[in-house]
């Protein structure tokens, strides 16, 4: 049986839409990264949009803080609801944000919590699915903090494939699958 899922791509690649097909299950625990910023009107009708497409049934959780995320995968029991994290590029954001990062301060405080998000995947025992973007096929970003974000978020993703039974890549819509359920690590 898979119990976690790390679903990939690039922006506008469908893996949000994937990700929430992948779950059949009439209650799902929505959990958004995503922080919110009430002056930035296209980033509230990103976030309405993906309500929207949304099954009512779904119950939906904001963790914009780092820890908030960690500590609802800490907790989990065998016989919760599925969990769907949409996404771990957002939570790495905030985590980068929070610690001073793009100015050079608390490195190893991100790290810290990203070994702690990778434990707790690995050891929650309800069924899981994360999204996350894949921002490593293209160019190495111009900017100092374009390179932060790619590198640590390529580490990140990569630590957590290693603990998820499935992996997918999303590429124009179309799912590839890098991992199946029982599959080889």
């Amino acid at each position: 049986m898979t119990r976690r899922t790390l679903v990939l791509g690039g922006a506008r690649s469908g893996k949000s839409a994937h990700a929430e097909g992948v779950l059949v299950d009439e209650v799902v625990t929505y959990v958004a990264t995503g922080r919110r910023y009430p002056d930035d009107a296209e980033w509230e009708l990103r976030i309405a949009r993906h309500v929207a497409r949304r099954p009512p049934t779904w119950h939906t959780v904001e963790a914009p803080r780092p820890d908030d995320l960690i500590a609802l995968l800490t907790a989990t029991a065998v016989n919760d609801p599925p969990i769907l994290v949409d996404d771990v590029a957002t939570w790495l954001t905030g985590a980068l944000d929070d610690a001073g990062a793009w100015e050079g301060h608390g490195l190893d405080d991100v790290e810290r919590l990203c070994a702690r998000l990778v434990e707790a995947v690995s050891t929650t025992r309800a069924r899981l699915v994360l999204v996350s973007a894949e921002v490593g096929l293209g160019v190495v970003p111009g900017t100092a903090s374009g390179r932060l974000f790619r590198d640590h978020l390529g580490s990140l993703n990569a630590r957590l494939a290693e603990v998820c039974d499935e992996v997918l890549l999303v590429v124009a819509g179309i799912p590839l699958r890098l991992r199946e359920a029982g599959g080889s690590r």
